[in-house]
C-alpha cells in the first residue's frame, strides 16, 4: 500500500537528503496527527506540490507538528505531454467534480471557462472566491491520489481568451457529440505527428476542452475552430459535462503514452 502523501511549500524539500529530519507544521500535521492519526515508526511521504518526494519515517507526532527522519527523496518529473482541462463553469459543482476526478485520473492543469451557455458566472469578488475553492479541491484530489505534483488550477478564461490559449496550444481538442472523427483517431493522429518532432526536447500541451450542461454554442466552436481547436467524438453516449473531461483524461493518458 502506497504512503499517505502531505504537502509542504515548494521549495522547502530542496536541502533535505536521506538522514535529516524534516517537521511538517500547520494544518497538514493537524491532519496527519489528528485525523490519519500517524504515529512514531509510520512512513510517510512528504510532498512539495512542485515534484519533489520525501519518504521518511514519523519519529515524533504531536498536535501541530508532525517529525520525520527522511530515507529518500526524489524529484518526479513532468510528463513531456501535459495535459490540461478546460472546464465549463456548470451548476451543482459538477464543474468542480470534473477537476477533481481529472486531478484524481491525472491532469496537469486546469481552466476555468466562462461560455455562452454556462448557467453559472464567476463575477467580482465571487471570481476570487471561486478559483481559490478550484484551487482547493484539485490539492485535495492530488492529495489522495498521492501525487507529487498539484495540478495548477489558471485565471477562468471568457470565449477571447480561450481561443488565445487555444493558438498557444501544441493541440486543442473539442469534446462534441457532433464531431465526426473520434478521440482516439484525433490524438493518435496528432502523437504520430508530435513523435517525429521530438528531439526539440519542448514539452508540449494539450488541451481538452468541455462544454456546460447546455453544450458549447455553435459560434463558439466555430470560433476556436478559427483559432486551431479540432472537434472530437468521445464515444456514443452524451456524457455529463462533470464526466467528459475525466474519460478524456483516460483515454488521452493511454495513447499518448503517459499510463
Amino acid at each position: 500500500m502506497s504512503n499517505p502523501v502531505f504537502f509542504t511549500a515548494a521549495g522547502t524539500l530542496d536541502q533535505h537528503v536521506p538522514g535529516s529530519t524534516f517537521v511538517l507544521a500547520g494544518t497538514e500535521a493537524r491532519h496527519a496527527v489528528t485525523v490519519k492519526r500517524l504515529a512514531v515508526g509510520e512512513t510517510v511521504d512528504i510532498a512539495d506540490g512542485a515534484g519533489k518526494r520525501l519518504t521518511g519515517t514519523v519519529t515524533a507526532a504531536a498536535p501541530g507538528e508532525l517529525t520525520v527522519e527522511c530515507s529518500e527523496v526524489a524529484s518526479e518529473p513532468r510528463p513531456d505531454i501535459r495535459l490540461v482541462l478546460v472546464q465549463a463553469l456548470a451548476k451543482g459543482d459538477r464543474d468542480e467534480l470534473a477537476a477533481e476526478t481529472a486531478t484524481e485520473l491525472g491532469i496537469d492543469a486546469v481552466v476555468p471557462w466562462q461560455a455562452e451557455r454556462s448557467i453559472v458566472r464567476w463575477k467580482a469578488e465571487r471570481a476570487a472566491k471561486a478559483h481559490a475553492k478550484w484551487q482547493s479541491v484539485v490539492t485535495a484530489a492530488a492529495k489522495q491520489a498521492r501525487r507529487a505534483w498539484i495540478p495548477e488550477v489558471r485565471a477562468a478564461v471568457d470565449g477571447a481568451g480561450l481561443q488565445a490559449a487555444v493558438a498557444a496550444a501544441d493541440l486543442a481538442v473539442i469534446l462534441h457529440e457532433d464531431a465526426v472523427r473520434p478521440l482516439r483517431q484525433v490524438l493518435a493522429a496528432w502523437a504520430a505527428g508530435a513523435a517525429s518532432d521530438a528531439g526539440s526536447g519542448a514539452p508540449r500541451e494539450v488541451l481538452l476542452i468541455v462544454g456546460p450542461e447546455g453544450g458549447i454554442s455553435q459560434r463558439e466552436v466555430t470560433r476556436l475552430c478559427d483559432a486551431g481547436a479540432v472537434t472530437a467524438l468521445l464515444g456514443h453516449h452524451v456524457l455529463r459535462s462533470s464526466t467528459a473531461g475525466p474519460a478524456a483524461t483516460v483515454l488521452a493518458s493511454d495513447i499518448l503514452g503517459r499510463w
